[in-house]
């Protein structure tokens, strides 16, 4: 891109942005001529680029050029209205804005020091969305708990899996890993099963519990509590349910207080997978479906999904932040929060699996 290598004015980056505006406005308008299923074939792209990087600069003109003409082709246009695999992953101009500042400020806000904003209002606006949701007060910053965005549904219940399995193994020892038991329905998202690969649960100890088409595919509490007894007689762990609101194959919605209940009974853990239709909860008249999330540990929503944000935006709360903590918290020198000595602060590297992450609440 012409002026890359040296430092761009003011006027320069003004023009840049206006351009890229208009290409992406552009596309929007056009979006609907566009067949939504990419037609190219595999490799396609390798045979329209060189093999090595370009030597010398473009102009940002011809970039686009070339996206128009390369890359454009070979993407499947989740935005067009004609779309409708998967799920509903639909933008907007403001989430469309917030990630041009977001990219333009490129703040690293891995711990409270490193840009006290980032966090701080990434805490407000979870509180806000977890209010709009009209979940328990355990779930907000203010206490015990508090919000977190992942980067997807599989990525918060794979964080939530490793607090919950610490949190039992200091109970019990740590030799008793081969014993703990996840259950789950026939239903809940395959990102389970990565969770408890990458967590060491051992696969013949992931309990898939068959539902019944007649109550539309929901996990039956008798059926839970059948095999909680089974397990708990053989010897093992019961430790972890996964349930839902909107299955990926079948948008069951599980009953979660009825489920809570179990697990409260059994000291187990209770995650609530509400990527897929969670962000319908925030309508009154479809609240009911996540009644019983009071006994949840943990809550997860996908907000690329129906509230108009860019991927990736998954939020997930917990009741208790010291869980998550214990488990993905290393403290080395350099990232002590010594300014922040005495102080309550929250460091979100401590909430997920990777150290790094973006300023995401700007909009």
């Amino acid at each position: 891109m012409e002026g890359s290598l040296k430092p761009m004015d003011a006027e320069q980056l003004r023009e840049c942005a206006h351009k890229m505006v208009d290409f992406v406005a552009d596309y929007y308008k056009n979006i609907e001529n566009f067949p939504v299923l990419s037609q190219v074939q595999p490799g396609y792209l390798r045979e329209l680029l060189p093999d090595s990087a370009p030597t010398h600069p473009e102009s940002l003109q011809d970039v686009l050029n070339d996206v128009q003409a390369k890359i454009l082709p070979g993407v499947t246009h989740w935005q067009s209205p004609d779309y409708f695999a998967y799920f509903p992953s639909n933008s907007s101009i403001a989430g469309f804005l917030g990630e041009m500042l977001s990219a333009g400020i490129n703040m690293v806000g891995f711990s409270w020091i490193t840009s006290p904003a980032a966090t701080e209002l990434e805490m407000i606006v979870l509180d806000w969305l977890a209010k709009a949701l009209k979940l328990p007060d355990e779930f907000l910053s203010t206490g015990k708990g508090g919000g977190v965005i992942q980067g997807t549904a599989c990525e918060a219940v794979l964080v939530v899996l490793l607090a919950a399995r610490d949190r039992v193994l200091r109970k019990v020892g740590k030799d008793a890993v081969g014993k703990l038991v996840v259950y789950s329905s026939d239903q809940t998202h395959s990102a389970l099963q990565k969770a408890c690969q990458i967590g060491g649960i051992h696969p013949e100890n992931c309990q898939v519990l068959e539902t019944d088409p007649s109550t539309d595919h929901a996990l039956a509490p008798e059926s839970l509590s059948q095999a909680i007894s089974q397990d708990i007689a053989s010897g093992l762990i019961p430790f972890f349910l996964c349930a839902t609101v909107g299955t990926t194959s079948s948008t069951a919605v599980d009953p979660l207080l009825a489920l809570g209940n179990i697990t409260k009974t059994n000291g187990m853990w209770f995650h609530v997978d509400a990527a897929y239709a969670g962000s319908a909860c925030i309508c009154p008249e479809f609240r009911h479906y996540i009644d019983g999330v009071e006994e949840a540990d943990s809550f997860n929503m996908n907000a690329h999904k129906w509230f108009l944000t860019n991927f990736d935006c998954s939020a997930l709360w917990i009741k208790d932040r010291s869980a998550l903590i214990q488990s993905l918290s290393t403290n080395p020198e350099f990232l002590k929060n010594k300014a922040s000595e005495g102080n309550t602060v929250v460091d979100y590297k401590d909430w997920q699996i990777p150290l790094g992450r973006r300023f995401r609440c700007v909009i």
